[in-house]
This record gives structure tokens, C-alpha cells and sequence, in this order.
């Protein structure tokens, strides 16, 4: 065997990879805090949607791309599904379901501890009317006996005709590659939808906003209820290469506004630092954040507060 032969190169030149390109849309579906966002997060290889144990953390969809041999996956994170109680909830489960009937194919993950209690059945029974070609993902699967899990995939699988069926743990990353080849391989052939170093399409403003709320949340989860939201109001790139951020944290009542700032503001202190570093190490420049906690009665009945989420607003 010659060097070139040996190497894939012809007169020492590389020999062009002339297999087809591969792109497909990719919804996750599933019971709130069942671990999609985590999932996406492994598959990308970056932070593009924001974990919290709050169940319903994820608001609106978030697209986080992926490439995979010569395939682009782009992931579409969608709000957990669960029975609607107010008008934000019923446009997030709108939103969901919207994900994924516009997806090439559909990832639904079941938390293997939960098993189809709650929501799961519910889901399950939503997917009779969604006729892209459909996955099973159990997740957690390390904290579940290997016949439990046999007994689930068989349930899930008696009701909806899945094409495939994965155990994974998407916390240490068991089983996601297996995940990743059989989509490579499953999507489409087609040109790649966004360049190949582009990892989510969330504007910078808006991920920054979804930044600063998971560290309010992960800070306050049993103290403050989902009456909250967060918006990049002013972002200005400084000449010495750092850039400064103003957010505001949206509360209904003044008792809220007072457990987010914490007494002699300690707590609103710790949020922006949290945010402040991550926020630094994503952007790879010093930032200067500045949160402000404002209250804006009823925001929840507003509109415009939708939009900006993403989200359409429910009438």
C-alpha cells in the first residue's frame, strides 16, 4: 500500500469527501423536567438552552445545532408538556406541539424514574395525531433496573409505532452517541440550514436574558414563583473589548421584587455574578452586568412580554 493510498490522498493532495450532505429539524418532546434541555445541551457541546430543576423552565422553543458526521441536526428544544392552569402555560404546550409537527422527526423523552405517570400518557396520546416518523428516548436510565426499563420501552411502544427506541442518560452522556448515528444516518439529504460554526439560532440579547433567568431560578426556585421574566434592554460594546449588559427582571407584586433582590440586595448581588461569569466565558469577554428589578403588574396578561419570549399569544 502506498502513502497515499494509505492516507485517502492522491499525490499527497486530500481526496474530497463527495458523500451527500445530510439536514433535518429534530423536536424534543416530553413531561417538564424530563431533560431536555440537558440533552440538547450534551448534543450541541454547549450551553444553548438553560437547565433548572423548576419544572417548565423552557418557555419557548430553542434550536441548538449539531453536526454530526456530515449531517447538521438542528434540535428543537420545546416547552415541557403539561396541563395548561394560566394563559402562559397554554402558549408554551401550544408552542410545543407547533415544534413538532414542523419537524422532520420526532424525539420523544421520557424520564425512565417518572415512567408515563402524569403527562407521559397524555403525550403519548397527542402523538396519534402527529405523523412524522417518531423516537423513544428514556433518560435517567442509571437510576432505573434494567427490567423496568424493558417494561416501559414495551408500554410506550404498544401505543405509539416508534422507529427506534434509545436508553440513554443525558446528565454523563450514556447512550447519546448512539442517538447521533442513527440520526446522521435517518435525516434527509439536503444543504445545511445555518454555517457550519453557528450552534443555536437564539439571538445573543435574548440568550443572555435566558442566562440571567436560569441563575434566578436555580437561586430562588422554592421562593419565587413563574411570575418572573427577564429582558436585555441595552447592550454596548466598549472599546477596550468588554461589553456592557443591562437586564430587567420582571416581577408581578412587590413581595417578589423583595425575594429577588434579598435583604440589602445579597440576593439580586449573587444572580449577577453567576450570570456575569457565564455570560464571560460564552461571549470570551469581560462583561459588565447590570440587573435592575422592576414590577409590572399582570405582565403575564401582556402580550408584547409574549413576543418577546417567542411565543404566541393565546387569546
Amino acid at each position: 500500500m502506498t502513502d497515499s493510498e494509505d492516507t485517502g490522498a492522491v499525490d499527497g493532495a486530500p481526496v474530497a469527501d463527495e458523500r451527500p450532505t445530510r439536514s433535518g429539524f429534530v423536536a424534543l418532546i416530553g413531561p417538564t423536567n424530563a431533560g431536555k434541555s440537558t440533552l440538547v445541551n450534551r448534543f450541541v457541546g454547549a450551553k444553548v438552552s438553560i437547565v433548572s430543576h423548576k419544572v417548565q423552565t423552557t418557555r419557548a422553543i430553542v434550536r441548538g445545532i449539531a453536526i454530526h458526521d456530515r449531517t447538521q441536526i438542528v434540535f428543537m428544544d420545546t416547552p415541557g408538556i403539561f396541563k395548561p392552569r394560566r394563559r402562559l402555560d397554554r402558549a408554551m404546550v401550544t408552542s410545543a406541539w407547533g415544534g413538532a409537527k414542523d419537524a422532520d422527526l420526532i424525539m420523544l423523552l421520557i424520564d425512565s424514574e417518572r415512567g408515563l405517570r402524569g403527562d407521559g400518557e397524555a403525550i403519548l396520546e397527542g402523538l396519534k395525531d402527529v405523523y412524522q416518523p417518531k423516537i423513544l428516548v428514556l433518560n435517567k436510565i442509571d437510576q432505573v433496573r434494567h427490567e423496568d426499563l424493558l417494561a416501559l420501552a414495551k408500554t410506550a411502544n404498544e401505543k405509539i409505532a416508534f422507529t427506534e427506541t434509545f436508553m440513554i442518560s443525558a446528565e454523563k452522556g450514556h447512550g447519546c452517541d448512539h442517538v447521533m448515528d442513527y440520526l446522521a444516518k435517518t435525516l434527509p439529504e439536503g444543504p445545511w440550514y445555518y454555517p457550519e460554526d453557528q450552534i443555536s439560532d437564539l439571538p445573543i440579547r435574548q440568550l443572555a436574558a435566558e442566562i440571567t433567568r436560569e441563575k434566578l431560578f436555580l437561586r430562588l426556585h422554592q421562593e419565587l414563583p413563574y411570575s418572573s421574566h427577564v429582558e436585555t434592554e441595552k447592550w454596548e460594546e466598549r472599546k477596550d473589548g468588554s461589553v456592557r449588559i443591562e437586564q430587567v427582571i420582571y416581577v408581578e407584586r412587590d413581595s417578589q421584587k423583595k425575594i429577588a433582590l434579598g435583604k440589602g440586595g445579597e440576593t439580586i448581588k449573587a444572580i449577577s455574578s453567576a450570570s456575569r461569569k457565564e455570560l464571560g466565558e460564552i461571549l470570551e469577554q469581560t462583561v459588565h452586568l447590570f440587573l435592575f428589578v422592576k414590577v409590572r403588574e399582570n405582565w403575564g396578561d401582556d402580550p408584547a412580554r409574549f413576543r418577546e419570549m417567542g411565543l404566541d399569544f393565546p387569546k
